[in-house]
Order: structure tokens, then sequence, then C-alpha cells
């Protein structure tokens, strides 16, 4: 039997994929962690219509401000990331612990094929998760001493900062979801214990983490002249705008054809 096109065996398991992540417990979970935010943001609306909202240097905070810690503190630091490991290291790993890995890999379907089509599912997945949340929260704040439409731009290069995350951060995930035996507890490691010391650390280890190119991000897609943006300014060095989103598409590349040269190379025994 002829093998199809790689495009069509990629389509053929994102179809079979995004229904199960999208209705999967996974998804019903981490649906609840980020709608956490939309709470937050509302509890803030509600305060700041209340006139308690408190002022910093003597000027209270504008919406597009507020919009931004709560998407750099939640998002860029904690939501994105933690999609990208409950996700990303499933996509194989699920499957084997399941014991039905055998009925994907012995379709007539390049192993490589299994691992995109379920790393584009995710993508769909994710971004039905976090991106109309962050255009809740949005329109939630951004009224917030000032209108709707004033920091419309903020909004779209927020969007595009959290896909840029969500690209990157599943395809390393898969890459160890299809090389490591427990994935999961080797991304929380990776991602909130070994990323934060070496952003810390003087010298070029940094720019082989997502973190590094993601975090130089944040200043681009906040408010000019707000407190986090003179915040993450002071950092040593950032990237430019262009070096980060380059060594993001490089990082997402290079941990996507590594995790389909580790399953298409790699002898899965299922345990009885």
């Amino acid at each position: 039997m002829n093998r199809p096109p790689f495009g069509a065996s990629v389509g053929r398991i994102f179809d079979l994929s995004l229904g199960q992540m999208l209705w999967s417990r996974r998804s019903i979970f981490l649906g609840l962690l980020v709608g956490g935010p939309i709470l937050l943001a509302i509890g803030i609306r509600l305060v700041a219509a209340s006139g308690h909202l408190p002022a910093v240097n003597g000027a209270r905070l504008a919406g597009p401000t507020l919009f931004g810690v709560l998407i750099w503190l939640l998002f860029v630091r904690f939501i994105v990331p933690v999609l990208g490991i409950f996700y990303g290291t499933s996509l194989i790993a699920d499957e084997v612990d399941d014991k039905t890995i055998t009925y994907l890999f012995t379709r007539p379907i390049p192993r490589s094929a299994v691992l995109v089509g379920k790393y584009v599912a995710y993508l769909g997945c994710t971004a039905l998760l976090a991106l109309p949340a962050v255009v809740i929260i949005y329109l939630v704040l951004a009224p917030i001493g000032g209108s709707i439409g004033a920091a419309f731009p903020t909004l779209l290069a927020d969007l595009a900062m959290i896909a840029a995350g969500l690209v990157a951060y599943g395809a390393v995930f898969a890459l160890v979801g299809a090389r490591v035996k427990r994935p999961l507890v080797t991304g929380l490691v990776f991602t909130f214990g070994w990323e934060p010391a070496v952003l810390l650390i003087p010298g070029y280890l940094k720019r082989a983490t997502v973190a590094y190119y993601l975090q130089a991000l944040v200043p681009h897609a906040m408010p000019q002249q707000s407190p986090v943006s003179a915040l993450l300014q002071a950092f040593q060095e950032p990237p430019t705008l262009i070096v980060s989103f380059v060594g993001l598409i490089a990082i997402t590349a290079v941990s996507l054809w590594a995790a389909g040269r580790a399953v298409e190379r790699r002898e899965y025994v299922l345990e009885q």
C-alpha cells in the first residue's frame, strides 16, 4: 500500500486528535486554570469602579497597564509554559500509557506525521483556550481610565506573543515527551527550575531557553513607559524583537525535527 503524502497524514492525525484534546479531562482542568485570570480581571474592574484602586506616584493605574501586568505575570510566566508542558509532553506519552501507540504506528503513514499532526492539534486546542481568555481580559480591563480602542495594538501584540510562546514551548515539550520516560516531571523542572535559574546567570546559556526570547517580547507588547515595561527593559542586553522571533523559530524547528527523529527511531515497548 502506498503511503499518503506527509501533509495528508498530518491532517488525518490532526482531525483525530483535536476533538480528543478539546474534550479531555486535561482540557477541563486547564480551562479552569485559564479562567482564573478572567475572574481576577473582573475583580480588579469592580475595585476600580468602586474607586478603591491603588495609585502609583499619585496616579491611578490605567487599564492597559493592568492588562500588561496580568499578561506578563500570569500568562507569560505561568499559563503558557503550563499549557506547553501538560499538552506537549503528552502527545506521544499518552498513547504509550494508554497502549494505543501501536494502532497509530501500524497505519501506512510516517511516524513523524503522527507527532506533527498531534502537535498541530495541540496548537489549535491551546489557542482556543488561551487567546479568547486574553481578549476577554482586555475587554474587562481596557476601559479603566481609557477606551477599549486606544490600546488595541497592545492586544494584538500580546496575542502574537502568547501564540509564539505556545508554538515554542509545545515543540520543546513534544521533544521531551518523545525522548524522556517521565516527561511531565522533566518539563516542570525545566520550566520552573532550570529556565529561571539560567536567566539569572550571565553568559550565553540563556539563549537556549524559550523564556529568554519570550520575555524579551513583553516590553514590545506593553504600553510604553508602563512599570513592567521599564522593569523588563532594565535586564542586561535583552534581545531585539527580530532576534527574539528568530530564536523562537529556531528552537521550534530544531525541537520538532529532533522529536520527529526520536519517534521514527525509538522502539516503544508497552508494559503489560
